[in-house]
């Protein structure tokens, strides 16, 4: 071989050399995403939010050295609220416009991750790895038991979801818990469920540390059946229990940041924690002196202004506090510009704006005027595979920056507050005479005359393979459950209600 040649040989391979180091550093500047949604806990219960009845270091020291939100809404339960989180997309077009336990109710609902769109898709798709550890709902894993792949999840360690047919043994998620795994499905005898599901996801990260990846988190913290915790086993009454759970949600979030320190990738590490929706209102709080009923199922404040919070050492600048109005949609897009991902990944359409501008700190509007939370209360599907409680449209909240609107099934304006006055929404405004109100009111209906003039929902199909079937009179018992009821809550209480409530014999 003549020298030139050699020469070229040479000179070849260390371009390639130097194009594949390129590409490894390129890779190697993606951020990981690590997502906590923990379940059923309003800002009453987060020191950073003021509360008074509880401390949370862990979680305070997130806000503390990262992006405290004030305006960010969730929906108002469970399912709604993750899909609206997952998808990017409101509840009228993802079709999730009540709750709807999957695994408990079945009869074919599902999830369909080939119909709508999932950030974990779009990041995988990118050459993230991906996991999932906690609670997922929207499917049944009996019979799909790769659903989280086919969602965009490498790898997986979920409780199922008390399974309808099945319930004594899946209906554990604390201690001795039914959990979903690539291995199948089986009980943890004497063990913790959250200790578990943060071994799993702490150990993935291990693993991966040398390369992009998302850790999705949806606690099955602080959701009831209240129970006694590992730190705390001796403690009896409910309020007592809950206050244990909200101690061992702000464990976890310290255990996962310091596994985080420890494999030295916190500085490459977006952490984003959130709850889905507010607490169940058997549970009061106190909050910067005010007395807080939980407000999970209901579009009050105290039901859908979630906690939120966004780390990031050297990214994000500590100690911020931003009142941008974003909501569960939002995460999605914002998740991609962050990655560096293009939008089109996504592979469907999504409702959700951007705010990564806000996380990295540029003050710039987000072009997003308006919030919009929906999906209060649970539906059922009976054994003509017929929805129950069902409504074409579903009541919502529109909010923009200063005044929260109330629309009803009839897709008719039904309250008006002011916000930047009245917080707690004590008095509606919708029959003042002001330009204010009037503006207001035809920009909500020229909204509402762009939605949809009945909501979307999946398709539920009755499962050719289904495993168990619901009893007529279950079923009936379940559409009561989903009765309209009045979706106002008033977010505060007496002091001798709250006392009355926490067992306070005072």
């Amino acid at each position: 071989m003549k020298i030139s040649n050699l020469k070229f040989l040479y000179f070849s391979l260390c371009w390639v050399c130097i194009l594949a180091s390129c590409e490894r550093s390129k890779d190697e500047e993606k951020p990981n995403f690590v997502i906590i949604l923990v379940d059923d806990l309003g800002k009453e219960w987060i020191g950073a939010y003021g509360a008074e009845d509880i401390e949370t270091p862990e979680i305070d020291r997130l806000a503390k050295t990262g992006i405290l939100f004030t305006n960010a809404y969730s929906m108002p339960q469970c399912t709604p609220s993750r899909l609206a989180l997952l998808t990017g997309q409101y509840p009228y077009n993802n079709g999730w416009i009540n709750h709807f336990d999957v695994p408990r109710w079945g009869h074919g609902a599902r999830f369909d991750p080939d119909r709508y769109p999932v950030f974990a898709k779009a990041l995988r798709n990118a050459g993230y790895k991906t996991c999932a550890v906690g609670k997922w709902q929207i499917n049944d894993f009996r019979l799909e038991p790769e659903a989280m792949v086919h969602a965009g999840f490498d790898e997986y360690f979920m409780w199922t979801g008390g399974e309808g047919g099945n319930e004594e043994v899946s209906d554990k998620r604390y201690w001795n818990p039914y959990i979903h795994s690539k291995e199948g499905s089986r009980t943890y005898e004497e063990q913790f469920g959250p200790d578990l599901f943060s071994d799993f996801a702490i150990d993935f990260m291990e693993k991966n540390k040398d390369q992009a990846f998302l850790v999705y988190y949806p606690m099955v913290l602080t959701h009831t059946p209240f129970v006694a915790t590992p730190h705390e086993p001796n403690v009896e009454s409910n309020f007592d229990k809950h206050r244990a759970m909200v101690r061992y949600t702000d464990f976890i979030v310290g255990k996962l940041m310091k596994a985080l320190d420890d494999m030295e990738i916190r500085k490459n590490t977006y952490v984003v924690f959130t709850t889905d929706n507010g607490t169940v209102p058997a549970i009061a709080g106190r909050r910067d002196g005010k007395f807080v009923i939980g407000g999970k199922s209901y579009l009050t404040e105290n039901g859908i202004n979630a906690p939120f919070v966004i780390n990031h050492p050297g990214v994000i600048r500590a100690g911020k506090e931003s009142d941008a109005l974003v909501d569960f949609t939002d995460l999605f897009p914002t998740l991609l510009e962050l990655s560096g991902v293009e939008i089109s990944k996504a592979e469907h359409s999504i409702d959700g704006k951007s705010f990564a501008s806000v996380v990295n700190g540029e003050e710039v509007d987000l072009g997003k005027e308006w919030v919009i939370s929906m999906g209060s209360h649970p539906t059922s599907i009976n054994n003509d595979h017929r929805l129950e409680n069902y409504y074409d449209f579903r009541d919502r909240i529109l909010r923009n920056d200063r005044f929260k609107i109330y629309v009803d099934t009839l897709k008719k304006i039904d309250k008006i507050y002011d916000l930047s006055l009245d917080p707690f929404e004590t008095v509606n405004v919708i029959d003042v005479e002001s330009e204010s109100i009037a503006t207001v009111k035809d920009q909500v209906n020229g909204l509402l005359n762009e939605m949809p003039q009945k909501d979307h929902h999946p398709d539920y199909r009755p499962a050719n393979n289904s495993l168990f079937d619901i009893p007529s009179e279950r079923l009936n018992l379940m559409s009561k459950k989903g009765s309209k009821r009045n979706n106002q809550l008033g977010p505060l209480i007496s002091e001798e209600k709250y006392l009355e409530m926490k067992g306070d014999p005072r």
